[in-house]
């Protein structure tokens, strides 16, 4: 069985600043970021383990141009056997956002990567709603950051970074339920917000949530809980690399009172399902 890592953001063009890099590494604790996309694909495959590669386009909120999806699809043809990818889409681009997400169908990626906090829009606002069917009829995952976010913490005001926006319920859940057969990964125990997260894993079929972005030693007993009993199926192995190290993660989850059970559903079965791998 080899292990997937649902959530890796790769070095490239584009992303964040070294300002917001050496934030989010002592926000972490982490170390620094790779240097290059072939020293990623080095760790990981000394690692044996594949992941999921996005980056997130942000260019409406910040004016930052964003990484290109060639760029993420030119990592997933480089090293098939290592990584899948996600594209990105600013949201606020309309009708070409929609035409972007078609692109990346073509380009071979398995969903879009959105973070509401940092492009500034709430999901379930219904500007939005033909993104969400275009994700639909295309196939994609669509994957949303929620809860709280190392972007900008510590800064005055957060850098701007307004956190309600990555809110499950409402915003998230009107989204699973209109557009059932879309499906739907929350990035991140949604902490402040874990128990509507948890709630939408037992509601809508078509929701899951992955466990990047906090170390195993810091889930609360209802996570775990529900893992263990509930929503075992639904619940994904994440890093949030570089942020925090897939071999930091594991080291804690080894510790953590999951059941035998379900730690091959959240290390390997329920992302090689819903990516379509073995």
């Amino acid at each position: 069985m080899q292990t997937i890592d649902f959530h890796i953001h790769p070095p490239g063009p584009g992303g964040l600043s070294t300002e917001e890099q050496a934030q989010m590494a002592a926000y972490f604790r982490g170390g620094p970021p790779p240097a290059s996309s072939e020293e990623m694909a080095e760790y990981y495959q000394r690692l044996d383990m594949f992941g999921v590669l996005f980056a997130i386009d942000t260019e409406t909120a910040t004016g930052r141009p964003p990484v290109p999806n060639d760029y993420i699809a030119g990592c997933v043809r480089r090293w098939p056997r290592t990584f899948a990818g996600f594209g990105t889409v600013d949201p606020w681009k309309g009708r070409a956002a929609v035409r972007e997400a078609e692109r990346v169908r073509d380009l071979g990626l398995k969903g879009l990567k959105f973070h509401p906090s940092t492009q500034e829009f709430y999901p379930n606002d219904r500007r939005f709603y033909p993104l969400w069917e275009a994700a639909q009829r295309l196939g994609l995952i669509v994957l949303f950051h929620t809860g709280t976010t190392g972007v900008g913490a510590g800064r005055p005001g957060g850098g701007g970074v307004k956190l309600g926006y990555a809110r499950p319920i409402p915003y998230m859940d009107d989204v699973a339920a209109d557009f059932p057969e879309l499906t739907v990964v929350m990035a991140h125990p949604s902490w402040p917000w874990q128990e509507e997260q948890l709630a939408m894993l037992v509601h809508k079929p078509n929701v899951y949530m992955d466990l990047s972005g906090w170390s195993p030693k810091y889930f609360s007993p209802s996570l775990i809980t529900y893992a263990n009993n509930l929503v075992g199926d639904k619940v994904l192995f994440g890093s949030d690399y570089p942020a925090i190290t897939p071999e930091r993660w594991l080291r804690d989850f080894e510790q953590a009172p999951f059941a035998d059970a379900v730690r091959p559903k959240i290390l390997h079965d329920n992302a090689a399902r819903l990516l379509g791998t073995t």
